[in-house]
């Protein structure tokens, strides 16, 4: 076997809605399966799926309070107020503010963006910048992304004279703050018919009522936030994705293209991908070595030098940001292996001094990755006694509902059932480590401590073709909600395998069922290698993609995970540098077995725990099963084998078979042998063995062993009598078949044991060992 690394969760769907959706849609099964499974059960909602630009943007209008909103900001136009946009430093919050600064000029306002310092100022609203507005002479903040959780900050707004419109799309708490207007799809008693919009959707749609039609020319920036921020891509997220990436692709922004040039990306290449790992992060990694004010600018400037300027600046502060983030990385997986381990906490909450408070984020979700427990990663600040923290979860564990029961010691957190930030006292550290684990201790189970891998669907290789692929691809822009498709294929054979890459450390294969075979690549599944055995199916999860090369286009499928379902045979026999392979197959379920004493100091394995057979009672008690088992020797008799794997089968079985005597090339005697030599005996009378076997030997183009078998098969059936090396005829014999003979016996079966395990084929082999998986008696019987 060969365990997958996550536990694979396949979707199920309605056989009767995929039947109908392929009927009147036109579509392969595959694809009206995965329609289902996204919870498109008619063929009306599948077709707008398919078709988004069929679809509009709903009316702003239904945004609760929008109209109080939108008198409130065209009057602040009217009167020349000054206004303040007070945005948020990551990727969402930038590119909100970038689309309600832009919203707001157009229509002739008098504004200004204010971004909070990640480092000094912390998450969100607080009431230094509000004092430093009302300093500037700011009558109307309105909020993008931030602010739902201000209460405190809305208080004091209020006192100062200021008016507050907050638009945000984070979990909404008990109370609301004090405002002129809350802009936000998920309040209370909320009608508006999409909940999911991010901060740059909420964004959006204040735009939207602001010109009283849809910003078209704002779905550039606002795509960025859409997809960066990770909320799902379904409903009008999805039509603000699907032609925002348009928009990207078509862009006349110069720092935009500025970026992308950075990136190395070219427009025909954009997708959601181009947003997610090229332009989120770097707008992101502003915010988090700095202020993110640059990163505004760039999206608002329409200056080539300048746009060329910041995008240097920035791309240089993602180098920095991976650096950090790699560096803080290896100090948190020691803080957690020495000081917290995965064993004895269900929660990770870890805290040091001098953790940048910016990239704490992706910290956390690399120990999700890696320890696969909901995580919290603090900065400690302690002149100020603060710990500052971003939080991610696995599934099962609601972050925001588990922190909120923790409200009295953290002053300030806000996010997600996924994710999270707060602040809390240094000394409240080790108070919330103990609540959360006491939540997650109640309400998670072992098995939630398994990474899943949820798959859309199962095919074969046959299902997968280059326009199956192609129609997959109209399921785009692909993201939360609405992942890339992981297929499924199972137990099917390997044409080829191999590791490839500069260290080795990842997977080509070609997979082949029926005659039709499919390339797959898997990065960092090269170990897997040394896992697979010749002749195993594997079973297979991955994403389907074209591989263009040379103006050649053929199907693959980019491997996640793969696994062995039945056991296998790895055949090392005649291996000659068995150490180095030991080495190599080292794992936590290998277990070494050998029948002699003396192959452990042969093997030079004297260091190592090897369990020395040397009864059925011993081979009857050794429990096998889910182990690795190398069989260094053979034994006596293949007996001694069916005995030890009757009651417990092993996942894997190497095959050493260490000898040193060939049993099978020297065979047993005929009879005319024995005859010969009986005749011999009685001739010469008693005959010295010590003095002249050799030369018998050698005179009869025999092998001395062949001398010394029949002596003593001819004692143990007291044929002849051997005193001192002499042996001679026994007075008293009786007549007896040569098979009576214990020695004779044991020649045979090893004969017959080196003949089915030395010198059979692997695949015969791996056939007798099935037989003895099956409960059969013999290898006959097995392959009738």
């Amino acid at each position: 076997m060969l365990q997958s690394k996550t536990r694979w969760k396949v979707n199920d769907y309605n056989q009767t809605n995929a039947n109908l959706l392929v009927k009147e849609l036109q579509v392969t099964p595959l694809v009206a399966s995965l329609l289902v499974n996204r919870g498109l059960t008619t063929v009306q909602e599948a077709r707008e799926f398919l078709e988004p630009d069929l679809l509009e943007f709903h009316d702003p209008f239904l945004l609760d309070q929008m109209d109080t909103a939108i008198d409130r900001i065209n009057t602040a136009i009217k009167n020349e107020e000054q206004i303040l946009v007070f945005g948020d430093y990551d990727a969402d919050g930038v590119s909100s503010t970038t689309v309600m600064v832009t919203a707001l000029k157009e229509k002739g306002a008098n504004v200004e963006f204010y971004i909070p310092n990640r480092f000094t100022e912390g998450y969100g609203p607080n009431e230094t910048a509000f004092r430093w507005a009302k300093s500037e002479g700011i009558s109307l903040i309105i909020t993008v992304d931030t602010g739902i959780s201000a209460l405190h900050e809305a208080e004091v707004a209020k006192e100062l004279g200021i008016d507050l419109i907050i638009t945000d799309h984070h979990e909404v708490g008990p109370e609301l703050p004090v405002a002129t207007a809350i802009i936000h799809p998920r309040k209370p008693n909320s009608q508006y018919p999409f909940k999911e919009l991010a901060g740059v959707g909420v964004a959006f749609k204040v735009a939207h009522a602001l010109r009283g039609e849809v910003p078209t020319d704002l779905l550039d920036v606002a795509v960025i936030g859409t997809i960066a921020d990770l909320v799902p891509l379904t409903g009008e997220n999805r039509l603000l994705a699907k032609k925002g990436i348009r928009a990207l692709q078509n862009t006349k922004r110069p720092g935009l293209r500025a970026l992308l040039k950075k990136a190395k990306i070219e427009s025909n290449d954009i997708s959601e991908e181009t947003v997610g790992f090229a332009i989120g992060p770097r707008i992101n990694a502003v915010g988090r070595l700095q202020s993110a004010d640059p990163a505004v600018d760039l999206l608002l400037t329409n200056d080539l030098e300048e746009a060329a300027y910041i995008a240097d600046e920035i791309d240089e502060l993602n180098k920095e940001r991976q650096q950090l983030v790699n560096q803080m990385t290896q100090e948190a997986i020691q803080e957690v292996e020495e000081n917290f381990p995965p064993s004895s906490n269900s929660v990770l909450v870890i805290a040091r001094e001098g953790w940048n408070p910016g990239v704490i984020g992706i910290v956390a979700s690399r120990l999700v990755d890696r320890f696969y427990r909901p995580t919290i990663v603090l900065s400690i600040n302690s002149e100020k006694g603060l710990a500052k923290g971003s939080a991610r979860s696995i599934e099962g564990f609601n972050l925001y509902e588990s922190l909120s029961t923790c409200r009295d010691i953290l002053p300030h957190f806000g996010g997600h059932p996924m994710a999270a930030g707060m602040t809390l006292k240094v000394e409240d550290v080790a108070d919330l480590r103990n609540r959360l684990n006491t939540i997650a201790n109640e309400v998670l189970t072992p098995e939630d401590f398994q990474p899943i891998t949820t798959v859309d669907a199962v095919c074969r290789i046959q299902d997968v073709s280059i326009e199956t692929i192609l129609e997959l691809n109209k399921l785009a822009p692909f993201g939360m909600g609405n992942p890339k498709p992981t297929v499924q294929i199972n137990d099917v054979e390997i044409n080829s395998l191999r590791r490839i890459g500069s260290d080795q450390s990842h997977l080509k294969i070609v997979l082949q069922e029926d005659q039709i075979a499919l390339d797959g690549v898997g990065f960092g599944l090269g170990h897997a290698v040394d896992g697979i055995s010749p002749l195993s199916k594997v079973s297979v999860i991955g994403e389907l993609s074209i591989n263009e090369w040379n103006n050649n286009r053929k199907p693959q499928m980019m491997l996640q995970d793969i696994a062995v379902h039945e056991w296998q045979l790895f055949d090392i026999r005649g291996m000659r540098d068995f150490l180095s392979y030991l080495e190599k197959i080292k794992d936590d379920k290998l277990k070494l077995v050998s029948f002699a004493q003396e192959t452990v100091q042969k093997l030079r394995l004297s260091n190592r725990d090897v369990t020395v057979i040397s009864s059925f009672e011993e081979a009857t008690e050794l429990q096998l099963e889910s182990r690795h088992v190398v069989l260094l020797d053979l034994p006596e008799e293949d007996e001694m084998i069916k005995v030890l794997f009757d009651t417990s089968f092993p996942n894997r079985i190497y095959t050493l078979f260490f000898h040193e005597q060939d049993h099978f090339f020297s065979t047993i005697p005929t009879r005319e042998h024995f005859k010969w030599f009986y005749a011999f005996l009685a001739k010469k009378g008693p005959f010295d063995m010590n003095r002249y076997a050799h030369e018998l030997a050698k005179y009869r183009g025999w092998s001395t062993e062949t001398i010394d078998f029949m002596s003593q098969v001819f004692f143990e059936l007291d044929f002849v009598k051997i005193d001192n090396g002499f042996i001679s005829l026994s007075n008293q014999a009786k007549k007896r078949d040569l098979t009576e003979s214990r020695t004779y016996q044991l020649k045979a079966k090893r004969i017959e044991l080196e003949k089915q395990l030395l010198y059979s084929s692997y695949q015969q082999l791996k056939q007798w060992f099935d037989a003895i998986n099956k409960g059969s008696h013999s290898l006959e019987e097995a392959i009738k």
